[in-house]
């Protein structure tokens, strides 16, 4: 799996997203911070056909409207603005194109500035690129590869929002629990996924473990320059 899956590219040019606090977006005026930002808001180098050949499999998203843009097009965004969401579902659907057997997870976990029109639109995005791939909720021990492979089925959709319950092939968020350590501490996250390995549920439900660090403000303040591969991600 990878984290913030989609933030191989984040657009320095487009407003801060409506995911950052207001006195970000303030600061954020000024072309130099919004640099700064992408050096933290990055957390890829690869593709999503790049890290599919890599053998990733569980995707990480989140997506948010622009606020003040005509239309319902919906980005994906890790403080600055990522690509179109819709350019990143039909080049996952090309890699499954051409492997019929291979399965993904795409986690749609956070959403900004959308109301029930976004979603709609959003979800009708996900139908027509994926169509008779994706998976429809079903008791998790029966979803093996075996059953994936005879109803050619290679996409199970998360969708932590209440509207998962109007579409069949929505699994609900807590079918894809992702506890998270919060902590810049090598040790206390080794701690905490031994922890949430040990407590997660043995039935009726997929299951996280996030092996990442995560910076805080005064991280990011007192390596402002370094970025968030320099000051967390070797460690």
């Amino acid at each position: 799996g990878s984290h913030d899956s989609f933030s191989y590219w984040v657009d320095e040019k487009s407003p801060v997203g409506p995911d950052q606090a207001t006195a970000i977006k303030r600061l954020a005026r000024i072309s130099l911070v919004r640099k700064i930002m992408k050096k933290w808001s990055v957390t890829q180098n690869l593709t999503f056909k790049e890290q599919l050949e890599g053998g990733i499999r569980y995707f990480d998203l989140r997506v948010s409207s622009k606020p003040g843009e005509i239309g319902q097009e919906i980005y994906f965004i890790h403080g600055l603005f990522g690509i179109k969401v819709w350019d990143g579902l039909k080049e996952i659907n090309s890699f499954l194109e051409q492997h019929p057997k291979e399965v993904i997870f795409l986690d749609f976990n956070h959403f900004y500035a959308m109301d029930d029109s976004h979603h709609h639109f959003l979800i009708n995005r996900i139908h027509s690129a994926f169509e008779s791939k994706l998976c429809c909720v079903e008791c998790v021990e029966y979803v093996t590869l075996l059953y994936m492979w005879e109803k050619k089925h290679q996409v199970l959709i998360f969708y932590h929002h209440p509207l998962h319950q109007e579409y069949p092939f929505l699994w609900p968020g807590n079918k894809m629990p992702a506890p998270w350590a919060n902590t810049t501490n090598v040790h206390k996250l080794l701690q905490f996924l031994e922890t949430t390995l040990g407590e997660r549920s043995r039935y009726g439900t997929f299951h996280v473990s996030q092996a990442i660090l995560t910076p805080r403000v005064k991280t990011i303040a007192r390596h402002l320059i370094r970025g968030l591969k320099n000051t967390l991600v070797h460690r």
